[in-house]
């Protein structure tokens, strides 16, 4: 059986109810697009835990800042399809901008998740609130029992989880570990953009946060460690947004001395390549 496409709403609806009637767990799984092998592996992670997997395909003008160019987002409709039949996925939405959003992105009723505007959300303003109003929508057209997400946009998974809980989604977030390149480059759509030799180069980011670790765990002082994590990054060609150490289940800057998971995060562009990493300092 060929995996069922949807544009629809209304025939998502349709298909999924013989499933929920069955008491079958469905899975949701949220992507922009432009799949590679890190999306196919959070449809095979969604397979563990649900009876069927939907991913949703689309690509939201809410979360695209004024600076980056929602037109010209790589669309792969077609192999994007392919790959998550060959993943095991049962049912594909992909929307047009018009069911999304009836009254258009501009006049749509917006869902802003409080207390992370630092990191991304300051970089990039408003962009949460994009993601945080799509995913609301997709919960409640999908209506899941568990929904993946991957840790390398790891403010993302906070908001997303922040967002479910506090409006009281009976959804379980399943959060997937990054996938990486054989040279530790997470694994990204934006990828694509670099070049030979900046694909090489790119693997500094991963060697940086891996140094990061090695230096909390050696009790150096948090501000030296990023401020040294920066300089790599510069030497090696990027141009850092920021290099930090945060609390893991908040990204609160730290207390000196505190104890706690601690986590890594790196955004930095590569000549016009915009790239984000993170890693766990702390178990």
């Amino acid at each position: 059986m060929s995996m069922p496409i949807f544009a629809r709403a209304h025939d998502l609806h349709a298909f999924l109810a013989t499933w929920r009637m069955r008491g079958e767990r469905i899975a949701l799984v949220p992507t922009l697009g432009n799949l590679h092998a890190g999306h196919y592996s959070l449809v095979e992670l969604a397979r563990e835990h649900a009876d069927v997997v939907v991913a949703s395909v689309f690509v939201n003008p809410t979360q695209f800042g004024p600076n980056e160019d929602f037109a010209r987002y790589p669309r792969t409709p077609d192999a994007d399809a392919a790959g998550l039949a060959a993943s095991g996925c049962d049912a594909l939405f992909m929307p047009a901008v018009e069911e999304m959003y009836p009254y258009g992105a501009a006049n749509t009723v917006r869902v802003s998740v409080p207390g992370f505007d630092m990191l991304e959300a300051a970089v990039r303003p408003g962009h949460f609130d994009g993601v945080a109003t799509v995913v609301a929508k997709l919960f409640n057209l999908v209506r899941p029992d568990v929904a993946v997400f991957g840790r390398k946009d790891y403010q993302q998974l906070l908001v997303i989880r922040r967002l479910t809980r506090d409006l009281a989604y009976p959804i379980e977030i399943v959060d997937a570990p990054t996938l990486r390149e054989a040279n530790g480059l997470a694994m990204s759509s934006r990828n694509q953009y670099l070049d030979v030799e900046q694909r090489q180069s790119a693997s500094v980011i991963h060697a940086t946060l891996q140094s990061m670790r090695e230096a909390v765990r050696a009790g150096q002082e948090l501000a030296e460690i990023e401020s040294e994590a920066e300089a790599s990054l510069r030497e090696a060609g990027f141009q850092p947004d920021y290099a930090v150490i945060r609390r893991a289940d908040d990204l609160g800057v730290p207390a000196k001395g505190e104890s706690g998971s601690l986590i890594g995060l790196i955004a930095a562009r590569l000549g016009s390549t915009r790239l984000i990493d993170n890693f766990l300092l702390t178990e």
